[in-house]
């Protein structure tokens, strides 16, 4: 059981991989950030360090094509959209309808204090159909079908 977890685990790291990759071929300014530039970012929006693994992204629009710096986190930190990333490799013509994903609390909780500046981001990886949405935690209650709650364990 615990061999088919860690696969499971290996393949979705890889998924969500290629969801970046694939985000920031775009050129409309998707970047990917690391811990000490979420850490930074949580700092300048005056938030809790606990919603540091609450975001994989950053959406700045102005930045499209150019490189990502702290400096340019901190000089556009109004412009700055956070983006949680969520990847599938299923056929989803009409994507995000059909989209199976998991989610925290903390992620749900973290984009209703950021309102406008926090947007899940469903990525179908499908070549049959390649897509993104953007959608607020608002837009996202509106549409989710079915929630069960899933509790995770350290012993």
């Amino acid at each position: 059981m615990a061999d088919q977890s860690f696969t499971i685990t290996r393949k979705n790291n890889a998924t969500e991989k290629e969801g970046i990759q694939y985000m920031e071929s775009l050129n409309r300014g998707f970047f990917f950030v690391d811990k000490d530039e979420r850490r930074r970012i949580l700092e300048l929006l005056d938030q809790p360090k606990n919603y540091s693994r609450s975001f994989d992204m950053v959406l700045v629009p102005r930045l499209a094509g150019a490189k990502l710096s702290l400096e340019a986190i901190e000089t556009h930190i109004d412009e700055v959209t956070l983006i949680e990333l969520k990847c599938t490799r299923a056929f989803l013509p009409n994507s995000p309808k059909g989209f199976f994903f998991g989610a925290t609390q903390n992620e749900f909780d973290f984009g209703e204090r950021l309102g406008e500046k926090f947007r899940f981001c469903f990525v179908c990886l499908n070549p049959d159909s390649l897509s993104h949405a953007l959608l607020s935690v608002p837009e996202l209650e509106q549409i989710i079908r079915t929630r069960r709650i899933q509790y995770q364990i350290n012993l």
